[in-house]
């Protein structure tokens, strides 16, 4: 039996968490936020990927924008947002701020533009590389008209049935 069999598919994190030594929960803390410095590499590649694309021709792309949760959908404000009480006073979780910096900006922000870019990143290979695999389905949120190998007649006959039928790089494929 595989390690993961078993599993829910469920990650399982706050069963665990007071296990944890203190110091390295605080050490923890700290590697969360490191990302922040690698932000405006990521940017660039997203955005790099999004003016290939528009260069390759594409229309109707989502921008970063898309991905963005409403600003209204947030529940807490600084003014009404709730804190934890902490086991000491020195806590971070006992700050309206930080919880106000993670939930509504840094967070959202980030998982945004992840999604972004791999929402990007999965047009790309859907126009470049309309070969299956087991995990293709899975690109099923970045459907593209037709692929390269699409677009000349000679070379998506080509294809095996199930790559030059398929709906995600052909919409050919929907009919």
């Amino acid at each position: 039996m595989k390690a993961c069999e078993s599993c829910s598919g469920r990650v399982e994190i706050g069963k665990n968490h007071q296990k944890i030594p203190v110091l390295q929960r605080a050490i923890g803390m700290v590697l969360v936020y490191m990302p922040i410095f690698t932000l405006p590499f990521v940017f660039a590649s997203a955005y790099m990927t999004y003016w290939h694309l528009l260069m390759m021709g594409a229309k109707n792309l989502k921008t970063y924008s898309d991905f963005l949760p409403d600003r209204a959908s947030h529940r807490y404000t600084l003014k009404n947002q709730i804190t934890m009480d902490a086991s000491f006073k020195a806590s971070t979780s006992q700050s309206k701020l930080f919880w106000i910096l993670n939930c509504t900006w840094y967070c959202p922000c980030s998982v945004a533009l992840f999604e972004w870019h791999a929402y990007m990143v999965k047009i790309v290979e859907n126009w470049w590389c309309p070969f299956a695999h087991d995990k293709k389905e899975g690109y099923n949120n970045a459907k593209i008209d037709k692929s390269f190998w699409h677009i000349y007649a000679e070379d998506a006959a080509k294809l095996e049935p199930e790559d030059r039928d398929n709906p995600i790089w052909n919409e050919d494929g929907d009919k």
